[in-house]
């Protein structure tokens, strides 16, 4: 099934090998999404695609997959060989798009545009937990999401993957100082931050935001006081704590509940 896409050349491979590392991403606009179901979910969205890579011996297994994306790029048959250098799966599905980064756009005219509930993310810098936050987020219908310059990059390889294709179909702002964005947020409503204990059970109305720390230390002081309630999640067991994602799931399934 892949023989009728051409081959890549060596040049194009080096490249979008590049794009695993950060500094490349940022430089060249593109970043890597890989697995069916991701590349599904970018195929199901408005985004761009600048090329698919299939492995040549993989595509038996989603034979439609690439003629769909064909309308969109360019497709290559990619060597077993040559794939080793591009994939981050121990057993690769052997399928993956190159997609440009989307235009960064100021908190300000994001915030004006889209009414919805919003999720603040400070140093959130585990690319699995953040890929998760973005799928849950897709889940619940929050489409806005501002990720601080302490968080890793949502074009993380490892993040695209998590969040199964939820990334395309969000509005991320990555780099937004969470200082100068939540008094933005707060002319909308409340502000609710997540806090391991001391505060309220989370609820559903009134808060147009929710900020979440990372796992490890939680929230800063600063950007508790600019919240106007303190959402914590009751437990009944002694466990020690609950992970980011799951306390994330409970709050967004609170915050939106009704």
């Amino acid at each position: 099934m892949t023989e009728r896409f051409p081959a890549p050349s060596r040049s194009e491979i080096q490249a979008w090998r590049k794009l695993r590392l950060e500094k490349y991403r940022r430089r060249e606009g593109l970043f890597l999404a890989e697995g069916v179901k991701v590349v599904r979910e970018l195929l199901r969205s408005a985004r761009p695609v600048s090329a698919v890579l299939v492995r040549k011996d993989r595509g038996e297994s989603w034979p439609s997959l690439p003629d769909s994306l064909a309308e969109k790029a360019p497709v290559y048959a990619v060597r077993e060989e040559d794939w080793k250098g591009l994939s981050q799966d121990v057993e690769p599905e052997g399928i993956l798009a190159v997609v440009p980064v989307a235009e960064r756009e100021k908190p300000s005219a994001v915030l004006s545009r889209e009414t919805g509930p919003v999720l603040c993310l400070h140093e959130v810098n585990n690319p699995n937990n953040l890929g998760a936050l973005l799928r849950t987020a897709h889940w619940f219908g929050i489409r806005t999401i501002l990720i601080d310059p302490g968080s890793v990059s949502p074009t993380n390889p490892k993040a695209v993957r998590a969040s199964m294709g939820s990334l395309f179909h969000l509005n991320v702002l990555e780099e937004v100082d969470l200082r100068e964005a939540i008094p933005l947020l707060k002319k909308r409503g409340p502000v609710a931050a997540a806090v391991a204990a001391g505060g309220t059970p989370p609820h559903a109305g009134g808060a147009a935001a929710i900020l979440l720390g990372s796992e490890s230390h939680g929230l800063p002081e600063d950007l508790l006081a600019l919240a106007d309630e303190q959402w914590t999640i009751p437990g009944k067991g002694d466990a020690e704590s609950l992970s980011l994602p799951q306390a994330a799931a409970i709050l967004m399934y609170a915050w939106t509940a009704g």
